[in-house]
């Protein structure tokens, strides 16, 4: 029975594993963690958004490095795939805005409890708190791995890799599958954090810190140039902003901000053209005639951001609102629609769902995952050079790789 042996126990450790059990090999994750799967406990904030239910020029669309590595990987093991198997194995799914795909219990542990379970069923042993050493690397053939306590060696038949990235450090993501990756040969392309909050240059957002806005719209751009666009949902911080939208933002900007900053364009109104949003403050004018321009704005804006946006209008705090110019109104409507903030960077590992970069893809097989260095050597998930945007899409990539990797190492031939 062939043996083989995968190092880490998160999404695609364990969809390898699984898939190489399927086939009939004696499979055994090392995982330095206490526990399976501990980055998905706290993936959508607990609530483990699993992947997303859409179509498959969605799922392509919505990777932001290098998709066509993913090709095979997505329509052998596809969103639809992973749904059928979580649910099958006793954890009812469903399906939220924007395609999101969450537990129907929103519990993140159902989804590793039914991971767990099927484990269990194809009889893969699960070795925790085993943290690996290195590979064994035999005249360009992997043939084991050694574990860090007392230098074990551990011969077989074919070695995973799927130790994550550097995101969230506090859950064992140290690394490591880049070392055995550099260690093998391979180059790993510069890594960043990503999926990751900005922070801002203007200390504005120390006012605004905790207020969280819905159906806004943004621009992040460098100069005319749009670099990423989306509608939804944002969070003021002390340092920045956070929030799905700028969180996608930050995969398409990481590179850019190495170029220096970036702005921030966000659309408060993005429903209301120029002329309806002016036609609704002449009418909340007309209501508050008798009231400060400080006290008119109160059905239009959220309390948090009507100081900021009376200061950036330019309008007197204390002006009637029956004095208001037509032109002091179009400046405003223009500072709704486009209130912006300049990006100088982002936050560290410690706050990134995901990392950017990772093993260079031109140096493994899209087909079966495995190694173009070396033989029956196999990568999958995050230590890949691969990332998307949020919404289930990066846990998709993990579980098609990973279930790839698996199905591969179990045929491989001598």
């Amino acid at each position: 029975m062939k043996q083989i042996a995968v190092i880490g126990g998160g999404a695609a450790g364990m969809m390898a594993a699984l898939a190489a059990a399927k086939q009939g090999c004696r499979v055994t994750i090392y995982e330095k963690n206490e526990k399976l799967g501990k980055k998905i406990y706290i993936t959508g904030k607990g609530r483990c958004n699993v992947t997303n239910n859409c179509d498959m020029d969605v799922l392509f669309d919505s990777v932001v490095t290098n998709k066509r590595f993913l090709y095979s990987a997505f329509y052998g093991f596809a969103n639809q795939d992973v749904m059928d198997l979580i649910e099958q194995a006793g954890c009812p799914l469903k399906t939220e805005r924007g395609g999101r795909v969450f537990p129907q219990s929103d519990k993140s542990s159902d989804i590793i409890s039914a991971l767990s379970r099927l484990l269990r069923e194809f009889q893969v042993e699960i070795c925790l708190k085993e943290p690996v050493k290195s590979l064994i690397i035999e005249e360009g053939i992997c043939r084991g791995l050694i574990l860090e306590r007392q230098n074990r060696k551990i011969e077989a038949d074919g070695v995973i890799v799927a130790a994550g990235g550097l995101s969230y450090p506090t859950t064992g993501s140290d690394g490591d599958g880049y070392r055995f990756a550099e260690e093998a040969g391979h180059q790993v392309t510069e890594l960043r954090p990503a999926l990751v909050p900005f922070t801002t240059e203007e200390t504005v957002v120390k006012e605004l810190q905790g207020l969280a806005l819905k159906n806004i719209e943004i621009s992040l751009c460098r100069g005319k140039k749009e670099i990423y666009h989306d509608f939804g949902e944002m969070l003021f911080t002390h340092f920045g902003v956070s929030g799905p939208v700028l969180l996608s933002a930050s995969s398409y900007g990481a590179k850019e901000l190495k170029k220096g900053p970036l702005t921030l364009t966000i659309d408060l109104k993005p429903a209301l053209t120029m002329e309806q949003l002016d036609a609704r403050i002449l009418r909340d004018f007309d209501e508050a005639k008798n009231k400060q321009f400080k006290n008119s704005l109160n059905k239009l804006l959220p309390s948090k951001m009507i100081p900021v946006i009376v200061e950036r209008s330019g309008i007197a705090p204390e002006k009637p609102v029956n004095e208001i110019t037509k032109q002091e109104r179009k400046h405003l409507a223009e500072t709704v629609k486009c209130f912006s903030l300049t990006i100088n960077g982002l936050r560290g590992f410690n706050e990134a769902i995901i990392t950017q970069g990772g093993v260079q893809v031109k140096e493994i097989n899209p087909s079966t995952m495995e190694s173009k260095k070396i033989k029956k050597l196999y990568f999958a998930g995050e230590v890949l050079d691969l990332d998307a945007v949020t919404g289930g899409f990066n846990l998709q990539i993990a579980w098609s790789t990973g279930y790839l990797a698996g199905l591969s190492a179990a045929e491989c031939v001598e």
